[in-house]
């Protein structure tokens, strides 16, 4: 009951509408999208209703680390969630689970999306400090209008391979001075199965999740809007992990106000307060298999505030942004014999740490010609941290401060030129990112993956990032072509060490490793992207990823993505449409034994997919049918979390609604 009357009552977002963007800015969309500095769009074709993770592994710079089929951690630059920002419009959110198996996304459903902003590298820090770069979800804002108007959209579907049932609806009402926009959707699975027929066990999962967000036009120029994310998820299974998590909750509030101007330098003011707290509570009584039960609570509460300008004046732009907020992390370890009326041992994996961060960035455009544009911009932040139980730091790191504060500043620049069919640019970057809780304070952290028990240091340096960038381009009528690559060059780059001191605590791990830093980590990612329009009707797509990272003893990193490739093709007439996919990737032949990885097989997939569009009584419908992994392949990629199979052949059907 407190989280109903939270969600109706606490300060819901106040976000300004997209009649109030410039409209480069934000667009309304029925889909959610995904653009990057090259603004791409995810086709969202192949498949109606799919999750946020869905639709990120179509950006060719974002892979997955997979523990199962619900809420897959991102990689930005195939670099860990630590050197990634991701917020929802702007808002800091920090999960509560030391496993990392409630990542930012998962906290979100794409019927309460509009679109998704991904910036590289520094180009990202306009949010915070950051090495990989930014991913900001941005939710659904209904723009006022003169006349009063509804829309609401209602899904619906069957996938036959988990017995995944899913109900996603949408509700606006746009007004002269009042929009309202309510989301509500629901997923239930139980476990699927691999291409071998197999069941994967512990791999169903339950999902709920709601929004709503009331706007009203203060003045022709101005407006507010409460807003609120509701989202739970119960019964999800792990079967990567030693545990499932038994409830996981989150509620994420904002209040904004914006402000517009006519004339002068300031065109827009907007700024925003939000809270979001955030619980998740792991368990393994569902393992009878375990010869020690295990409990793992988590709690993340934060309290924030963002604050931009926009400003232009003849050839020149800018947005200057204020970040700040107040986090708390605690995670708990309880076990317990098999008589779980006694409890044998009582430790915080995060110890109370409070987190307290405040920046302020700036980015600056110069269209110097109509064909060329320079960005210049950077940050500078000041990251506070400060654990409630030191004890558990002074075991392994006597001594070690209670507190620590750290300057956290950023630089990157840009040029772009746009020649006839043809466009170029070349950019670079510098900056620092601060440990994260579990880096610098975490205590008994296990990694099933490798199998060891983590220990945080507090006086871990900062990390130190220098980057570079380059993309090329030919577009005409018919055919395209994109390719870019990055580098970055990492000093100070966090990583787990073995230990020569301590026992481990989990009955499964082999050892314990510390959080230390190596004296420099190298990361390169190259990606192609080509379409050509074969007939009129016929259109064709071709994505080519690869990355390579290494250590400073020129050592593999883990979880970089082989050579990775996605040939498409789509064809639509009038109603009908039919699209069909292959993607795959190559032998990891350049794996890390030292961190768990081992050698994984090369693979590719088959997908297919029909729609088709009909009215009734003035209701546009669209019904799908398709199939994924039609050959019923078995394979495991790279990121699956110690080699689980990935789905097999899944039969899927779905019906989408859009009434006006």
């Amino acid at each position: 009951m407190k989280y109903i009357i939270m969600f109706l009552f606490l300060g819901m977002s106040l976000f300004a509408q997209n009649s109030l963007e410039r409209n480069d800015t934000i667009k309304n969309l029925e889909e959610v999208k995904v653009k990057n500095t090259t603004k791409k769009k995810i086709e969202t074709e192949m498949k109606m209703a799919v999750s946020i993770d869905e639709f990120l592994s179509s950006a060719d710079n974002i892979s997955f680390i997979k523990r199962g089929a619900y809420a897959w951690e991102p990689l930005l630059n195939n670099m860990s969630t630590e050197r990634s920002t991701v917020t929802i419009d702007g808002m800091h959110i920090f999960g509560a689970c030391t496993d990392k198996m409630d990542p930012i996304t998962s906290y979100v459903e794409s019927n309460n999306l509009s679109t998704i902003d991904i910036k590289s590298g520094q180009e990202g820090g306009l949010h915070g400090s950051t090495i990989a770069g930014s991913i900001d979800l941005k939710r659904k804002s209904t723009s006022f209008g003169l006349e009063q108007k509804w829309h609401g959209t209602y899904q619906s579907g069957f996938e036959f391979n988990n017995k995944q049932f899913f109900n996603l609806g949408n509700i606006s009402y746009s007004g002269e001075k009042f929009v309202a926009d309510g989301s509500i959707s629901y997923r239930k699975a139980d476990d699927y199965f691999d291409g071998n027929n197999d069941e994967v066990k512990h791999s169903q999962y339950k999902k709920f999740n709601t929004s709503l967000g009331l706007a009203y036009k203060t003045s022709d120029l101005s407006a507010v809007r409460v807003d609120a994310i509701f989202d739970m998820a119960k019964d999800v299974g792990y079967p990567a992990l030693p545990m499932d998590l038994w409830l996981s909750r989150a509620l994420i509030t904002s209040a904004s106000y914006k402000q517009l101007f006519e004339d002068g330098l300031i065109r827009v003011i907007d700024t925003k307060i939000y809270f979001n707290t955030i619980e998740h509570y792991m368990d393994d009584t569902t393992r009878p298999e375990n010869l020690v039960h295990m409990d793992m609570p988590g709690w993340s509460t934060t309290y924030g505030l963002v604050s931009k300008a926009n400003l232009r004046k003849n050839n020149y732009s800018s947005e200057i942004q204020l970040n700040a907020y107040d986090n708390l992390s605690i995670a708990e370890m309880r076990m317990y014999p098999q008589d779980r009326s006694e409890r044998t041992m009582f430790a915080y994996s995060w110890p109370w740490v409070t987190t307290r961060y405040g920046g302020l960035s700036m980015n600056n455009n110069w269209d110097i010609s109509e064909k060329s544009q320079l960005n210049l911009g950077g940050s500078l932040g000041v990251n506070y941290n400060y654990s409630k139980y030191v004890e558990f730091n002074w075991i392994f790191h006597p001594g070690a401060p209670q507190e620590k504060t750290r300057f956290l500043p950023s630089l990157h620049a840009g040029y772009n030129l746009d020649l006839e069919h043809f466009n170029f640019s070349v950019g670079t970057g510098y900056g620092h990112r601060a440990p994260s809780v579990s880096e610098g304070y975490g205590y008994y952290i296990y990694n099933s993956f490798d199998r060891y028990d983590y220990i945080g240091d507090p006086d871990l340096k900062n990390e130190i990032s220098y980057e570079g960038n380059v993309s090329a381009g030919f577009s005409n009528e018919r055919f395209s072509i994109q390719g870019k690559i990055n580098y970055f060059y990492i000093e100070n780059y966090i990583i787990g060490r073995i230990l020569s001191m301590g026992s481990p605590m989990n009955y499964q791990s082999v050892g314990v490793k510390g959080y230390t830093s190596l004296d420099y980590a190298t990361l390169f990612n190259g990606s192609m992207n080509v379409s050509y329009d074969i007939l009129e009707h016929l259109h064709w797509n071709g994505t080519l990823t690869y990355a390579r990272g290494m250590d400073n003893k020129q050592g593999n990193l883990p979880f970089i993505r082989p050579l990775s490739y996605l040939t498409s093709l789509h064809f639509m007439h009038k109603n009908f449409g039919i699209q069909t996919s292959i993607n795959g990737d190559l032998e990891q032949i350049n794996y890390s034994p030292e961190y768990g990885e081992d050698q994984t097989d090369a693979y590719f997939i088959w997908n297919l997919s029909a729609d088709y569009t009909f009215n009734i009584n003035k209701i546009e419908s669209v019904i799908q049918i398709g199939a994924e992994n039609i050959l019923n392949k078995y394979y495991s990629t790279y990121a699956d979390w110690g080699n689980i199979p990935r789905m097999g052949r899944n039969i899927f059907a779905s019906l989408k609604l859009n009434l006006y």
